[in-house]
């Protein structure tokens, strides 16, 4: 989970929904990594709720295939997919996952967010694989523009 608060998070995220909360890292301009085990269906809205902030949420099938969620206070709010390949070797439908929609949504997402988008960089993670889907959150990360990601 990464979102802006200047506050600490897992009182917050606790009332959303959020389980198995652990390491927090902050990042730069107020933004915060949050790892954690299991969210509810609603956690990431009630979350944005709380806070008033956007936030970016993926959720990893083993270290295999991620799946993301964004939204902004707003309502700007867009889906993805991360490792299309091995997503695929677990019969997970992509049709569900268009990437053109996912970029645009990232793009409008990360602009709400007063963030600046490298447009190509969030086309390549979408697409990308990786031996460790990890690997292509941080890249996702960084391609959206959040100020001190890794």
């Amino acid at each position: 989970m990464t979102t802006r608060s200047t506050g600490e998070l897992h009182q917050p995220m606790r009332a959303a929904g959020f389980a198995g909360i652990d390491n927090t890292e902050a990042l730069a301009e107020g933004w915060q990594v949050t790892d954690f085990a299991d969210a509810g269906r609603r956690s990431l809205a009630n979350l944005v709720k709380r806070t008033g902030a956007p936030a970016v949420m993926v959720s990893f099938l083993d270290s295999d295939v991620g799946f993301i969620e964004a939204l902004t206070p707003d309502g700007n709010s867009w889906e993805g997919l991360l490792n299309r390949e091995t997503a695929k070797s677990y019969e997970i439908p992509l049709e569900h996952f268009p990437i053109e929609p996912a970029v645009a949504g990232a793009l409008a997402w990360s602009a709400a967010a007063g963030l600046t988008p490298d447009e190509e960089a969030i086309r390549q993670t979408l697409t990308g694989s990786a031996l460790f889907v990890e690997e292509l959150s941080s890249a996702l990360m960084i391609a959206l523009g959040l100020p001190g990601a890794t």
